[in-house]
């Protein structure tokens, strides 16, 4: 069951759940034992949460179970209390229905959403009911609406047009608050971190006007792009399989949105920090943008309105107007060089 605690957690254990937040959140490392008492003092009541499964594809409850900080395992069984998840619990059937039921029973819960909710009739359907009526009575007696990855956001992928089901996120098809956390999958280390600074700080934390957290979304990708020096130099990749591409050069030019998405991919990355999409090669599709599957389509072309440092050319092309500008300051100096050594010869006649 996934209400079983674990093997419990140790004081030590806590301060090393709250050191390597803190960390992966980068706060001050003084804030560690006030985190370490309030993961502690969470743990003793074990907050408890409703993870309701909609239309995706499952890639969120994936990431999710590969979290390291802290895992899921030690977040699931001995912090919190989740008590309702269709992907990874063991009930079924009519035995799933009692288990909800009773979960929600108290009101006293936070709902994360996974996938998002079709709107016309017939088009989404648990247990004979149709998702749209399962969200709107589990999300409005919820403390908290967490909505992860893209599709719960904003439809995502399963929204794309035609979107004949009406697919829509969490916020738009039931009109209410909820605290978003967009990406194709979500980072794992975004949702934890919403939930501890919850825990810790007994609040919300900051959100953009997307209801998207600051301290996950507050900066451009493409300001902190590990290729960012190549945009700057206009370096670009040209053609995949090219010697620019195995030369990290910026992908720009192969469709990269980094320029207009908000997120922390770079710093936080996937699988244990081990990489993210830049990293092995692809340009960033947006996904942490609403709408980005219609709104920055075609994948592989380039934005329209971002401004290149050299305007619209190629590396060499570049390189031959500097080597031009270079030799002509060379004979404009050479040629001023010689007018003043003619001047002196004058004046000393």
């Amino acid at each position: 069951m996934l209400t079983k605690r674990g093997y419990g957690l140790s004081r030590r254990d806590f301060i090393r759940l709250a050191g390597g937040t803190v960390a992966a959140l980068g706060l001050s490392g003084t804030l560690t034992p006030k985190l370490a008492r309030a993961i502690e003092k969470a743990a003793a009541g074990r907050p408890k949460v409703v993870w309701l499964h909609f239309a995706s594809d499952t890639g969120c409850t994936e990431s999710f179970i590969k979290s390291d900080h802290p895992s899921a395992g030690e977040l699931v069984l001995d912090i919190l209390s989740v008590d309702y998840h269709e992907s990874i619990m063991a009930a079924a059937g009519k035995q799933a229905d009692e288990v909800l039921a009773k979960a929600v029973a108290g009101k006293d819960y936070i709902c994360v959403v996974e996938g998002g909710i079709p709107t016309v009739p017939g088009h989404g359907m648990i247990g004979g009911r149709e998702m749209l009526a399962i969200a709107k009575e589990v999300c409005g007696n919820a403390k908290a609406v967490v909505a992860i990855g893209s599709c719960a956001v904003d439809g995502g992928v399963p929204a794309a047009k035609p979107n004949p089901s009406r697919i829509l996120g969490v916020g738009e098809a039931l009109g209410m608050k909820v605290v978003n956390l967009p990406c194709c999958p979500v980072n794992p280390e975004w949702l934890i971190g919403t939930v501890v600074y919850v825990l810790t700080m007994g609040k919300l934390p900051e959100l953009d006007k997307k209801g998207r957290p600051l301290m996950f979304y507050g900066r451009k990708i493409h300001d902190n792009c590990p290729r960012r020096t190549h945009f700057d130099g206009g370096r670009f990749v040209e053609q995949f399989g090219s010697k620019e591409e195995a030369q990290g050069y910026c992908l720009y030019k192969m469709g990269c949105k980094g320029p207009e998405a908000w997120s922390e991919c770079p710093k936080t990355r996937w699988n244990s920090k081990e990489s993210w999409c830049i990293e092995i090669g692809s340009p960033c599709l947006g996904c942490s943008e609403n709408r980005w599957t219609d709104n920055f389509a075609p994948f592989y072309g380039k934005l329209a309105n971002v401004s290149l440092p050299f305007g619209d050319v190629t590396a060499d092309k570049i390189g031959v107007g500097i080597a031009i500008a270079t030799g002509a300051a060379i004979v404009g100096h050479a040629v001023v060089k010689a007018s003043r050594g003619k001047s002196a010869d004058d004046s000393k006649k």
